[in-house]
């Protein structure tokens, strides 16, 4: 018994041994070289694995840069600190992006809404869908707000409030993760530089829209009116920002006889 034990582990010592030698043989055969500051470029990343910079992943991003098929300034996660980091691994000037933040452009409270039914189903955006078409809420543009884009956002920029989903800009790297999680496609990246946006999607006309919604946009355009800069035009019943002449005054968010254009000017905190 002891002599059929002895013999099982010599047996499968040797062929341990056979193994790793043959592993150590073929990770030299079929060793491929990696550039040196793939890896530089790859220790300087963020490490979120977002996705926000268009490549799978930080590994996926650091091996094109290093290729020079990619820009120097995409980890949204890292912002431009990262991007000098890069871009002096690269040996390239420094490009900077322009930051965006999500945005989400509606109003639809649980407050506001009205409801076509209470859905008690899980929960999950995608799943209401099935369930109900496009939303427990009489409106068929609002956020359904149970949280998909929440889930997916790595940065706790993301929250559901009273049944709409909505943005911490102070904590938002733009990476789009929340964008790509949204089955209605509502939420947006916006510059974010851009202080003043209409927080409503309904393009239905304004006897329409008050029905389902107590806030939604009515199209009553005196936002394009009285825009100093002519920065606000009404098209599809829905009030719109033209944001290369938006001077941020933030009058239109302060005259909206609905409310629904907000205004994250200096004073913003965690709207």
């Amino acid at each position: 018994m002891i002599k059929t034990i002895f013999l099982a582990i010599v047996v499968l010592g040797v062929l341990g041994a056979i193994f790793g030698a043959l592993l150590a043989f073929a990770s030299k055969i079929f060793h491929v070289e990696v550039d040196p500051k793939q890896a530089q470029i790859r220790e300087c990343l963020a490490g979120a694995n977002c996705g926000g910079c268009g490549y799978p992943g930080c590994d996926g991003y650091a091996a094109a840069v290093a290729k020079g098929e990619a820009p120097t300034n995409r980890c949204v996660a890292g912002g431009e600190a990262t991007a000098a980091k890069v871009a002096e691994i690269m040996g390239v000037s420094n490009d900077a992006a322009e930051k965006m933040v999500a945005f989400v452009p509606c109003s639809g409270s649980t407050e506001a809404a009205e409801l076509r039914f209470n859905y008690n189903g899980p929960e999950d955006c995608r799943a209401a869908m099935l369930f109900g078409g496009a939303s427990s809420k009489l409106c068929t543009f609002a956020c359904i707000g149970l949280g998909n884009c929440a889930k997916a956002c790595q940065f706790d920029a993301m929250h559901v409030i009273d049944g709409v989903a909505r943005v911490d800009r102070l904590n938002c790297v733009g990476c789009g993760a929340c964008v790509d999680a949204c089955p209605k496609n509502i939420v947006k990246l916006i510059p974010e530089k851009q202080k003043i946006m209409p927080a409503c999607s309904n393009t239905e006309k304004g006897a329409q829209v008050m029905k389902v919604c107590k806030v939604g946009c009515i199209g009553c355009m005196k936002c394009q009116r009285e825009c100093p800069a002519d920065a606000i035009v009404v098209k599809d019943n829905l009030a719109q920002v033209d944001v290369s002449k938006c001077i941020q005054c933030g009058h239109c968010a302060d005259i909206c006889p609905r409310h629904i254009i907000s205004y994250f000017g200096p004073e913003y905190k965690n709207r």
